[in-house]
Parts: C-alpha cells; sequence; structure tokens
C-alpha cells in the first residue's frame, strides 16, 4: 500500500519520518537495511586507504578545502580533521566515500586516495600509522637458499627487510594497539614464518643487514679497511673473501679515503666474513662494474651453500638478481602508499612475471603495460650502417698521474647510440670528458669535432635552492613546455610527481630523473650520459633506457652512454667501444664496432656468457661451469643465442655449430 511517488521517498533514509505506525518505516527496514548490510559484507573489509603525505600537508598555509569540501563533513560526520595550528590533516578511512573531492581541491596535491585489491585487510603485517604507508604479506627465506626481492621504490622491500631482522616490530596494521610477539607469531601459524620468527624471538637466529646507502658508513665505522675486517672476521675467511672483491690493495687505506665502488665491496665484504644466521644485503651492485657484479654475487652465493644460513637481497639489476637467486618474491603496490609481497617463483618466472605486470597465480594486474625489450632488434640492425661516419675523432692519449688513457681512432653517426664498456677506473668517464671539451688530450694538436655537447655527470650534488619546475625554466624554457618533448620524455620520466618539490629535498632516484631530463632537453648534437641508470630501481631503468633511445632516435642525434647494468646497455646499445687493458694503470679504449662482436669481445674478458630469454628477449647469464656456459665458450658465442624458442642444453653444441656454418655461408 505504499505509494512509490510519494516525496517522502525521495529523501534520504536518515530524514524519513520514523513513527510506530509509519509503513515508510517497515519500507526501510525492509529493503534498504539489508541491502547495506549485504555491500558492507561483499567488500571484506576496508578496500581502499587515504595517504596524507606529511612533507606536503601544510595546513597553516591553506585554508582546510579539504575539510571545506568533503560532502560527508557537510553531512555532520567527522571525515577529516584539521584546523590551522596541526601539523597534518587526519582522514577517517571508515567515514570516507572515495569521492576523490579533497584530492582535487587540495593545493599541495598532499592527499592521494588509493583502492586496494580485495581481501588483503587480514594479510596486513605492517602499517606505520594513520594515513600512513602499509604492507601486505611477508617474503619467506629458506635456510641455504638466496631469496631475491624484487620491485620498485618505496613499496616494501626495506621495511620486509626490517622486520624479518627484528629490526622493526610488525603491528599486523594495529597501529593504535600494537600487538604483543605472541599473537604475532600465532597469526602466521601454519606457516614457514612462525618457525622462523620462533628462533628469531628465542635468539636462536641473529640477522646482519647491508645498509643500502654505503656513503654513510665512514660517518660510522673509523679505522683502516683491513683492521675493521681483522676484528669482524667470525668465519676466519677474510682472506679469501678480500681476494675474491678485490680488496686487497686498499686493506691499509682509511674508510674515510674509500670511493662509491670501494666502500660497497668493503660492506659486501665485513658482513660475509661474520657469523650470522641471516644475512641480509640491500642493493649490492650499486657502484660495482660488470665483473665486480659476478663476484659480489659469488661471495654472497658461498656465504649460505650447504649450511642452514639464510640470505635475501634485495637487487634492481635483474640479469644479476637472475644470476645470483635461487628463487624470487615480486612486490607490486603503490609506491608510498601499500605492497603487496607475492608468493614464491623461480627465478626465471619471477623475473618474467614482474616485467609482465601479471601475477598468474592470483590472476592479478598490477601494471597497463609489459616491460619487454627486444635486444634481437638491435643485433639485426648492426649491418644498417654501411661504415660511413657522420663525425669522426683522431687517435688521442692521456696521462692522470700514474694512469694512462689510449683511445683509437674512431667515428659515429646521427641517430646513434655508442655505450663505453670496460671495468671500473679503465678511463671510461674521461674519455667522455674529453669529447665534451673538459679534459684536453695529451696531443694539443688533436682535433676533436667542434660540436655542441650536452653532459650528464656521473655523481649529482643538488645545490639548486628552488624547486624543480625553476630549475627546469632557468636550464631548458623552451623543452620543458614543449609537447613533444613533455610527451617524449617528461610523462614517461614521471616529472610531473615531483616538479613542484625543493630540488635539495629529493631522493637519488628522483635526482637522476631530474638530470636526464635536463640534460636531453637541452639542445646538442652529442648527449653525453654518464651511468643513467644510478640510484633507479629496475622499472625506472627500463623505462629511462626506452625515453632516451626514443629521443635519440627522433633527434636523430648521437649519444655516448657509460652503463653497467648489463640489460639496459643491451637495450641501448647500437655500437659499442670496449676497453682493454689493466684499470688504474693503462688502458685502452678500441674504436667503436656492432653489438655482437663488442659484446662477444667484453665477455671473453669477463669469462662470462649470455643468453636470452624467450619470453621478453632479456640477456640472463648461464651460471658458471654449466653446460650451456661450456658450450657457449666452446663455440666462441659470448653474448646472443639468435633463436625465437629457448634450445635445449642437449641441443645447444648442435645448434652453435650450425649457427657458426650459416655465419660463414653468410659471410662467403
Amino acid at each position: 500500500g505504499i505509494n512509490p511517488h510519494h516525496p517522502l521517498l525521495l529523501l534520504p533514509p536518515s530524514l524519513y519520518p520514523h513513527t510506530k505506525s509509519s509503513s515508510h518505516d517497515k519500507f526501510d527496514c525492509a529493503v534498504t537495511m539489508p541491502r547495506k548490510e549485504k555491500k558492507k559484507q561483499d567488500d571484506g573489509g576496508l578496500t581502499r586507504i587515504v595517504i596524507v603525505d606529511k612533507d606536503r600537508c601544510k595546513p597553516k598555509k591553506c585554508r582546510q578545502e579539504c575539510k571545506r569540501n568533503c560532502p560527508v563533513v557537510k553531512t555532520g560526520n567527522l571525515c577529516i580533521e584539521v584546523t590551522p595550528k596541526d601539523k597534518i590533516a587526519t582522514v577517517s578511512e571508515q567515514l570516507c566515500v572515495g569521492c576523490g573531492i579533497c584530492v582535487r581541491k587540495c593545493p599541495f596535491e598532499a592527499l592521494k586516495i588509493v583502492n586496494l585489491p580485495k581481501n588483503l585487510e587480514s594479510e596486513t603485517t605492517h602499517r606505520y600509522g594513520p594515513n600512513s604507508f602499509k604492507l601486505h604479506r611477508l617474503p619467506v627465506p629458506r635456510p641455504g637458499q638466496v631469496l631475491g626481492l624484487v620491485g620498485t621504490n618505496g613499496i616494501g622491500k626495506s621495511t620486509a627487510l626490517k622486520i624479518l631482522s627484528a629490526k622493526l616490530k610488525p603491528n599486523l596494521g594495529q597501529f593504535l594497539q600494537p600487538p604483543e610477539w605472541t599473537d604475532i607469531v600465532k597469526n602466521y601459524r601454519g606457516s614457514e614464518l612462525q618457525n622462523f620468527f620462533t628462533k628469531l624471538l628465542e635468539d636462536d637466529i641473529k640477522a646482519v643487514v647491508k645498509p643500502q646507502y654505503v656513503d654513510h658508513i665512514p660517518k660510522r665505522v673509523k679505522g683502516t679497511v683491513g683492521a675493521v675486517m681483522k676484528k669482524r672476521d667470525d668465519r676466519g675467511v677474510a682472506k679469501e673473501i678480500a681476494k675474491e672483491l678485490d680488496l686487497r690493495h686498499i686493506l691499509k687505506r682509511g674508510i674515510d679515503k674509500l670511493s662509491g665502488g670501494e666502500l660497497q665491496r668493503f660492506a659486501i665484504g665485513v658482513v660475509s666474513i661474520q657469523k650470522y644466521d641471516v644475512y641480509m644485503y640491500d642493493e649490492p651492485s650499486s657502484y660495482l662494474d660488470i665483473r665486480q657484479r659476478l663476484n659480489a654475487a659469488l661471495v654472497i652465493r658461498n656465504v649460505v651453500e650447504n649450511s642452514e644460513r639464510y640470505a635475501i637481497v634485495v637487487e634492481h639489476d635483474l640479469s644479476v638478481l637472475d644470476y645470483l637467486s635461487d628463487y624470487v618474491c615480486c612486490l607490486y603496490g603503490k609506491p608510498g602508499a601499500y605492497g603487496v609481497v607475492t608468493m614464491p617463483f623461480s627465478v626465471r618466472e619471477g623475473i618474467n612475471v614482474f616485467l609482465a605486470g601479471f601475477i598468474p597465480t592470483e590472476n592479478l594486474r598490477f601494471r597497463d603495460d609489459e616491460l619487454n625489450f627486444k635486444v634481437s632488434e638491435s643485433v639485426d640492425d648492426i649491418d644498417r650502417n654501411d661504415g660511413h661516419n657522420d663525425y669522426k675523432y683522431p687517435s688521442m692519449s692521456k696521462t692522470l698521474g700514474d694512469f694512462k688513457l689510449h683511445i683509437e681512432e674512431g667515428g659515429f653517426s646521427r641517430a646513434e647510440i655508442i655505450v663505453l664498456l670496460g671495468q671500473n677506473g679503465c678511463g671510461k668517464t674521461t674519455f667522455i670528458r674529453m669529447l665534451a671539451g673538459l679534459v684536453e688530450p695529451d696531443d694539443e694538436k688533436a682535433e676533436l669535432p667542434k660540436l655542441h655537447v650536452s653532459y650528464k655527470p656521473q655523481k649529482i650534488s643538488p645545490k639548486f635552492k628552488a624547486s624543480v619546475r625553476q630549475l627546469l625554466h632557468k636550464k631548458i624554457p623552451k623543452a620543458y613546455t614543449h609537447p613533444q618533448f613533455v610527451s617524449d620524455v617528461m610523462r614517461p620520466m614521471k616529472m610531473d610527481d615531483i616538479i613542484d618539490r625543493e630540488v635539495r629535498n629529493l631522493s637519488g632516484g628522483e635526482l637522476q630523473r631530474v638530470a636526464l631530463t635536463l640534460s636531453l632537453g637541452k639542445p646538442a648534437d652529442i648527449y653525453l650520459l654518464d651511468e643513467p641508470s644510478a640510484y633507479l630501481d629496475s622499472e625506472q631503468r627500463i623505462v629511462a633506457a626506452k625515453v632516451i633511445k626514443r629521443f635519440i632516435l627522433h633527434a636523430k642525434r648521437t649519444a655516448f652512454i657509460v652503463e653497467h647494468d648489463f640489460i639496459m646497455a643491451t637495450y641501448l646499445a647500437d655500437k659499442v667501444v670496449v676497453y682493454s687493458g689493466t684499470p688504474g694503470i693503462e688502458c685502452t679504449a678500441h674504436k667503436p664496432v656492432g653489438l655482437l662482436e663488442g659484446m662477444n669481445e667484453f665477455l671473453r674478458t669477463l669469462e662470462i656468457t649470455f643468453r636470452r630469454d624467450p619470453t621478453n628477449y632479456r640477456p640472463r647469464i648461464n651460471k658458471k661451469g654449466s653446460v650451456k656456459d661450456t658450450a657457449q665458450k666452446r663455440m666462441g658465442a659470448f653474448f646472443y643465442i639468435d633463436t625465437e624458442d629457448e634450445v635445449d642444453d642437449e641441443d645447444i653444441p648442435a645448434f652453435l655449430e650450425k649457427k657458426k656454418k650459416n655465419a660463414a655461408k653468410k659471410k662467403k
């Protein structure tokens, strides 16, 4: 007997006239309430979180637009609590309806509403506080094996390491009333983590962590390299590890006198010689060249081999992570908002899952586009240059103290990327600085091509006392507003996220992105980029490589790049300059040659072989002494198997023999 067009039925339920005999009361209870309850059950708890950036939120400098415009606050509920005297706004995630009005109205862009995947609430490991980062699940270490963690910056890898090393007590998301350790262990009952945490609490397991930022080590540790290693040598292997990590010539040197690469090797060595149960290495390949990275990987593997010790490694160089790990856990989510740890994968499958952006076990896509890079494109296009060079440079030499660098005569063309391959201390940066005109060759008569040069140095120091926008406006006023540059460089490098931040407050990865944008925005004939992958995570490295390649091809300019990340180097290179000689004493930079020839020559000196993954064409290092490694070395094919499908181990010798015959036939 209810008129559906009655005006009272158009009001919200809270304004219905509730009387004992009212038919509307029955209607409200019978229809509206069950629908609300059903929706609440389907949500499975909290499906969105609100993040308030502590650095950006400034209630004293705004008119609290978030609170003024919030529709929930207007109905009388305190969804957003903030006054001009507060340091930061507080948003109730239970009352928030996810309308996004506060996000758009905030003048400082301090608010972020993030939708979560369903059914994650019961798997929360840690949350730092209200409206802050939360981590779901934990990686599971196994004794005698190396666990690799792969994910972007700000996704919770360092948080996971802190929890597993007992430096941070997980609160299971209950930051107001943190649980006791007994409740935490009970939460993980039935899993491998229950035994791990039980041993950790009973002091049966002790953990040691190699810090991410090795630059801070000289402030905390004093003395010489040899004295510190002798003091910490619990396992009695200091001499062997000093030899493997090439530390013997700096044993008498003070720690405050070490370079970045020497500090990194020293930190890995000191952690590895101590007697602990859990070894954690946070980004062990930073500052190291390809040979040093592989030596460090062997040291880390030897620490846990044939023992009950655990090892966990966070690494952004995917080829080193592939070589180093026994199994991999991926981390996905939204940087700075939430992170989720996947179940363990085999090494190949785990890295391919991360690059594909799709987790088949959870049927979840966490990235819109797939990160794939055909190395074959570069190899197939080697012959596109008929030997004609647009520019040439003469043979030169340069003496710097005890070090002597020889450079063979060579040339380069437009729309070409030349990668310099060599160990640390063999003069790659010196060669780049000579091309840039910052260093004069010994023979002053040697004439270099007079070209406009844009140079990105290896070390970036933030001296500019203003925002990123002001820096871009000062250095590249025309480029940073040009639509083509915005779509090719600014947008992929995510400059909009940091454009209003102070330059001095940026992290290492953010500074690197700004430096790359500045160097590419400057009009020039040659772009000289020294280690563009430093401080970038694995995802940002691939994006940066694609940006550089696209820009150089579109602008029809030349780029000389120094790069130690092998995946990035092989993706970028059209030609390579290989260095030979003794680092720090005397080295020679040979003339630019094709990618395949140059890589084979370089890898022969390192005694390493690479093959290609059939799924996404990324280069993979063969394990030393494996069937593929032995077969490729015997045939002289150190780099790259040119096949669409993975070849079985037994078929490799026959396949390489066939490939060699075809190459000879083609050449004839």
